[in-house]
């Protein structure tokens, strides 16, 4: 053999040959597009929100979750960012979800990393599987079983999962069922997964608080406005291929870390560093600005309209120095949440909402404001969307939201 053809033909033939090593691995030289189809942003789990006894000792644990974009593999990404130990995954399976802890018979496939089932996450460190040959709808619920001997004292997870985990002692990652298991609304160590999708396909991040994350939603209902626009994106043919990738953390800040980490602390994490995100929405500050009162009344610090723009500059510049559009979307009424709720917070709100309309640095803007608003009262949520708080949405009302979205705007 000619020994040019010989040295370009070797890196197919390792990549063949890792595969069949590596049963349910994709060839590495066929080099896929790899776009984001769910993801989570993560943070410190408080200990309120630690799942119960005896915990990560020697469980088997099974997460759920809907994709947006299908594609014909996966790779999934899990996260001990905020852990002061490694964190070891003794084995990890994903499948097709079935009815709650089950899974669809037959469909589970290993998760290896490097060809090997057991991983070490270092403190502060993330780690992507290797490709696994698990061809997936559009829309698809699966599930990713984790067997832990044990995890570090300060777990990463994502509280606000709004799906229920289940928690079993003694299965297999491939059982097909954990009749025995404890439930848990939390997802732990889980980031995201990512498809092999086709050409074109790209993804949208949203940045945003309890609202994004979806506060007052159906637990197991995926009904939060991001599933929302998710189903949308799917029905309409010229963005069937956007990914959504809901990255909102209750209690969330833009300027200073509230319940997780602040917006401009983790942008480049949850929006930048994933692989083919074209746009950003952003949707917070409301905890900026109605934290501001208590602030104010103690004499404390407290972010104003004007820090928040600023905030909202920064987050534009630093996403455009990559390519990615951002659309910002209006703060929605709060009158009647007493803890935000002033005439000077509401001033703010809408000095804040003013600028986001009329100062022409979003790529676009989302009027969610101008949707959730009671007509006779602009500073309170309309009947329809008000979860019952004056703060959050029902799920009708993140309907309401998700549905106000001009799906033009992730056209290509």
């Amino acid at each position: 053999m000619n020994r040019k053809l010989f040295l370009r033909t070797l890196p197919v033939l390792a990549g063949w040959v890792a595969a069949l090593l590596r049963p349910g691995s994709l060839p590495a030289a066929e080099a896929p597009c790899w776009i984001p189809t769910w993801a989570t942003a993560v943070q410190l789990v408080e200990p309120n929100n630690l799942p119960p006894a005896p915990g990560f000792a020697g469980v088997t644990l099974r997460q759920r979750f809907r994709i947006s974009i299908g594609g014909r593999a996966v790779r999934v990404r899990f996260s001990n960012q905020y852990g002061r130990t490694p964190l070891t995954i003794d084995g990890a399976e994903i499948a097709r979800a079935a009815t709650a802890d089950g899974i669809e018979p037959g469909s589970s496939r290993p998760v290896l990393f490097l060809g090997r089932r057991q991983v070490m996450i270092e403190p502060g460190a993330f780690v992507v599987s290797d490709p696994v040959d698990f061809p997936v709808d559009e829309m698809a619920d699966l599930a990713v079983t984790l067997g832990l001997r044990e995890a570090p004292g300060e777990v990463t997870g994502h509280p606000g999962s709004r799906t229920t985990s289940y928690f079993a002692y003694g299965a297999t990652v491939d059982a097909p069922a954990l009749p025995e298991a404890k439930k848990v609304d939390r997802w732990y160590f889980l980031s995201g997964v990512d498809v092999a999708a086709l050409p074109g396909a790209a993804a949208v991040a949203v940045l945003g608080d309890s609202i994004t994350d979806g506060r007052g939603s159906t637990t197991n209902g995926n009904d939060r406005w991001p599933d929302i626009l998710s189903r949308r994106l799917r029905a309409n043919p010229a963005t069937a291929q956007v990914a959504v990738l809901n990255q909102g953390i209750g209690g969330g800040r833009v300027l200073r870390d509230g319940l997780g980490p602040s917006a401009l602390s983790r942008l480049d994490r949850d929006v930048i560093a994933q692989p083919g995100v074209r746009w950003l929405i952003i949707l917070e500050g409301v905890n900026d600005l109605g934290g501001a009162v208590g602030a104010r009344q103690r004499g404390e610090p407290h972010a104003t309209a004007d820090d928040l723009i600023a905030a909202y500059e920064q987050i534009i510049r630093r996403a455009h120095d990559h390519g990615i559009k951002v659309y910002g979307a209006t703060i929605m009424p709060f009158e009647g949440f007493s803890a935000y709720h002033t005439p000077e917070s509401e001033a703010e709100r809408r000095k804040v909402n003013d600028w986001i309309r009329t100062s022409g640095r979003f790529d676009a803007v989302i009027d969610f404001d101008a949707v959730a608003r009671d007509p006779a009262n602009p500073g309170r949520l309309s009947a329809a969307t008000d979860g019952g708080d004056h703060l959050h949405l029902s799920a009708a009302g993140y309907r309401i939201i998700g549905e106000s979205i001009d799906l033009k705007l992730f056209e290509p």
